[in-house]
């Protein structure tokens, strides 16, 4: 860590030698100081310069991201503050603020690490090959079931139990492409329902109604397809599904059931805490500790495999890394709530944490907020570290871990993307609905140079 802390300071004394402070500001009565370059917020520049070493050194990931993260904190940390307070002060009660989301992620995605592998034990994909059509319908099939799953769990462990099955009925062989395809179906199918993922989670919370995010499977189902059969004739021609013999296969049903009663509790503790216990949702990281409150408690019956913590958790760091750092940025307000602004948005969401965006747009009230879930959900699959489905799935998949080649091979999800916003556009006019939780807030002034 010497090493990453001395380069976060190397970088954070280049800019000041070169600048002087732009801008002062006050938020809630803490001044925030705004260093510019080129009319850039200076933390912009150093979030995307680790964006960039993330995309350009695929196999250092980790390295780049805590380089980053280290930089951007010792930058707010001694120059700029936080509007939560000055210097380290301010960065403990931030830490605070955003410690229940890191905990909720690092919990499922360890967790569902675990699940996954569970189901892939179950033997239950093994058999997959002879219920899915042998050609590349196979795929497009696969990828129909993410989505559907999706839609009444997360979408990571949709995406990790789409993963496990592709694993089994492609011999292990699972083009990137595809790999994009199923991240892209997990939250294509989370997008419409409020405990698919956890963007539309925190509309439910917040007071937006489950059926005003429900009109959002319209262009998910549209970009389902558009993307889905690119990919499964990018994977028919890389690996056919494996026709297994009419030989028998046992299945593990004490997994199975393993992997429904964690699925299960994380979708009931979900229901029961939104619409019973909103206000502690805040405090403790529930769906985290659910995960593994599950887990230990089928340990008896059956052991998880222990052995793929280390790995999943440098992915886990990597992920929680990048949204601590996008958590930091100064994006205090968000252009006026538009069809056009929402489609922008799906593009930030690929490189800029959904969760955050969804918080802003929250605040600032007045959107139709199943054009948004689509928009944040669907949009960070163009990228594999948009979305913390596309971790989670590149942790069992490293090859995945290359922007470059996650974009080359995955074309058709930005291309889905566009299709299915322009379809829901054409079919549905943008209807906007105040939330029923509280009135609206006006949105923070934005600092000027």
């Amino acid at each position: 860590m010497s090493g990453i802390s001395l380069f976060g300071r190397a970088v954070i004394a280049i800019f000041l030698m070169t600048m002087a402070p732009a801008a002062f500001a006050a938020d809630n009565g803490h001044p925030v100081n705004i260093v510019y370059l080129f009319g850039i917020p200076l933390d912009f520049i150093l979030f995307a310069a680790t964006l960039l070493g993330v995309a350009l050194f695929h196999h250092h990931t980790l390295k780049v991201a805590l380089t980053g993260v280290i930089a951007i904190s010792a930058y707010k940390i001694f120059i700029t503050g936080f509007k939560t307070g000055p210097h380290v002060q301010g960065f403990i009660v931030h830490l605070g603020h955003e410690c229940v989301t890191l905990a909720n992620l690092f919990g499922l995605l360890m967790g569902f690490a675990l699940l996954s592998k569970h189901f892939e034990d179950s033997h239950v994909p093994d058999i997959l090959p002879r219920i899915l059509p042998d050609d590349w319908k196979g795929g497009f099939v696969l990828l129909v079931m993410v989505f559907v799953i999706s839609s009444f769990l997360d979408n990571i462990a949709a995406a990790l139990i789409g993963g496990s099955m592709a694993h089994a009925v492609f011999r292990g062989k699972v083009h990137i492409g595809y790999l994009a395809a199923i991240v892209a179906a997990s939250n294509a199918g989370g997008s419409g329902s409020v405990v698919g993922d956890t963007t539309t989670t925190m509309m439910w919370i917040d007071g937006v109604k489950p059926i005003e995010v429900l009109h959002a499977y319209v262009a998910a189902v549209v970009a389902l397809i558009v993307c889905g059969i690119p990919a499964a004739l990018q994977q028919q021609k890389f690996s056919p599904i494996y026709k297994l013999g009419k030989h028998h296969v046992a299945i593990d049903y004490a997994r199975v059931g393993i992997v429904a009663f964690i699925l299960i509790a994380v979708v009931a503790v979900n229901i029961v805490v939104n619409t019973q216990y909103a206000a502690y949702s805040d405090i403790f990281p529930f769906l985290g500790a659910t995960v593994w409150a599950a887990i230990l408690l089928c340990v008896p019956i059956r052991q998880p495999d222990w052995s793929l913590l280390p790995g999943t958790f440098k992915g886990t760091l990597f992920l929680l890394s990048l949204v601590l750092a996008a958590s930091m940025m100064p994006v205090e307000q968000l252009p006026a709530a538009s069809s056009v602004t929402v489609l922008g948005l799906g593009f930030v969401s690929a490189v800029f944490d959904n969760i955050p965006l969804t918080a802003l747009a929250l605040k600032q009230d007045g959107y139709d907020w199943g054009f948004l879930a689509y928009a944040v959900g669907f949009g960070g699959s163009i990228l594999w570290f948009g979305s913390s489905a596309g971790v989670a799935l590149s942790n069992n998949f490293p090859e995945a871990k290359s922007a470059w080649l996650w974009i080359k091979h995955g074309w058709h999800v930005a291309l889905a993307y566009v299709v299915g916003f322009a379809v829901m556009s054409a079919v549905l006019t943008w209807h906007p609905t105040a939330k029923t939780k509280g009135a609206a807030q006006p949105p923070v002034a934005t600092i000027s140079k």
